[in-house]
């Protein structure tokens, strides 16, 4: 076993299918685990040996000594492979009706119906439904699984795949790279702009099982995208492993918007390395929703390579009992003038533990750079916590840094103000905090800010004031 969960009855997204897979390769990690994956997705030969490189590595590598305490993982208390479809289906109609009707409950087909260009579907370790508008199709924009794209583009997968964050980066990108299943492989031309969403969801829906998707995404020169991701995950009292790697190329004069709205129960385990390379005159904005998973670690990170570059990454981490929220971003600037912005807003209640932990980097050749980092924690009671914990090195006397940092309580003062004006309390508080968070919430389409807003309220119920 790994760790036993509190079960939240609260979180919506909690419901479960029950034991549906019509193939998995059982609990524990082997040699063999790692080949049976391989041979069911038909992989070539590379990457098979890319996989069995990292699982030596996995082996070798003890888990980070930093952190949320990882201990109690069991790593052969894990299922590492489960299917419970035959193939990726691009009609909404042929997706098994058990599953469909479980994003049916997650609203994926309403979401695409109002405002996407494309949108993928992954259920525990395949994915289920891409299906991708065809006025995109013919202007050679690229919108599959990473599994497809090694049959299909085998050229552009080796070029890209494990680059920017090898096989031997972390303890958790080698058992990704291990056992990577599903995903998302896109790729837009030069000069392409999408101007509706991508959109991805993830769904782990058996016991004990893993999640170990691997994304891969090149905007090229002069092309703009934005990607969308959202997670949910059924409530159960055995821990359930979430280890996904991110790697985006922005080109340059490229634009990527990298979105994620991270909704775990809190039985998941959220381990995940993203990490994007900006060139010239180019930019990545990552915005980073966190409001489930009982341990969240993740650090969006920009590698800012062209002269010009720039990035931002503006992030919630909301914690209540249970949840440890461990999570920041990492800006690179390896060339001159090139500019970064993080702002890391944190909320914590009803024993709820949030850390921003950050790293802003700028190397002797980044001359003229520049970078702001906001730091800004809500308590809302006097046994939650909050912690900053940043590494800034500079190596240059041209460039120039800002770091702020605040804590802060709802004053009685902001209280009476909306109770005078009839307001409850319980809803005062709601209103403080989504202000609190409008710099996250604003850069978002209008249906997620929507459902940001009902998913805080439903975590917040009950357990402030």
């Amino acid at each position: 076993m790994i760790e036993k969960k509190e079960v939240d009855q609260e979180y919506k997204y909690g419901f479960s299918d029950g034991e549906n897979s019509i193939l998995n390769t059982k609990k524990g990690l082997s040699v063999d685990v790692i080949k049976q994956i391989s041979k069911i997705k038909n992989e070539p030969e590379w990457m098979l040996d890319i996989r069995l490189k990292a699982y030596e590595k996995f082996l070798q590598t003890p888990n980070p000594d930093w952190g949320a305490d990882l201990s109690n993982i069991n790593y052969d208390d894990i299922i590492y492979y489960t299917s419970s479809t035959k193939k990726m289906e691009s009609y909404w109609d042929k997706v098994p009706e058990q599953i469909k009707k479980t994003f049916e409950k997650l609203g994926i087909p309403e979401a695409e119906a109002k405002f996407l260009n494309g949108v993928s579907a992954q259920y525990d370790s395949e994915t289920v439904y891409k299906k991708l508008e065809e006025e995109l199709v013919q202007k050679g924009v690229i919108f599959t699984n990473v599994e497809t794209a090694v049959l299909k583009y085998p050229k552009l997968v080796k070029k890209f795949f494990g680059k920017l964050v090898p096989y031997d980066d972390n303890k958790f990108a080698m058992l990704n790279t291990a056992v990577w299943s599903g995903g998302s492989f896109v790729y837009v031309p030069k000069n392409v702009h999408l101007e509706k969403p991508l959109q991805a969801y993830f769904r782990i829906n058996g016991i004990s099982s893993g999640q170990f998707e691997r994304t891969l995404i090149i905007v090229d020169e002069g092309a703009s995208v934005h990607y969308v991701e959202g997670c949910t995950a059924p409530v159960y009292s055995e821990s359930n492993l979430h280890a996904a790697v991110v790697e985006c190329y922005v080109h340059k004069n490229a634009k990527l918007k990298y979105t994620t709205i991270q909704n775990w129960s809190k039985n998941v385990l959220n381990l995940v390395t993203k990490r994007a390379i900006v060139h010239e005159n180019a930019n990545m904005s990552w915005i980073d929703g966190n409001i489930g998973a009982g341990i969240n670690m993740k650090y969006p990170s920009s590698v800012l390579a062209g002269k010009y570059a720039s990035s931002d990454c503006i992030s919630i981490a909301i914690a209540s009992n249970n949840v440890v929220q461990d999570a920041g971003a990492k800006m690179i600037h390896l060339a001159p003038y090139t500019k970064s912005r993080i702002v890391s807003k944190s909320v914590s209640f009803n024993g709820g533990d949030t850390r921003y932990r950050g790293l802003v980097k700028m190397e002797k050749d980044a001359v003229h750079s520049h970078s702001r980092v906001e730091c800004d924690t809500l308590l809302l009671d006097e046994i939650s916590r909050s912690d900053t914990i940043p590494l800034e090195i500079i190596k240059n006397k041209q460039s120039f840094l800002e770091h702020e940092a605040k804590v802060s309580n709802i004053s009685e003062e902001q209280l009476f103000y909306f109770m005078n004006k009839g307001i409850s309390k319980d809803e005062a508080e709601y209103l403080i905090v989504m202000g609190f968070l409008e710099p996250f919430s604003k850069e978002l389409p209008m249906e997620y800010a929507i459902e940001l807003n009902r998913l805080i309220k439903l975590d917040m119920e009950g357990s402030v004031g």
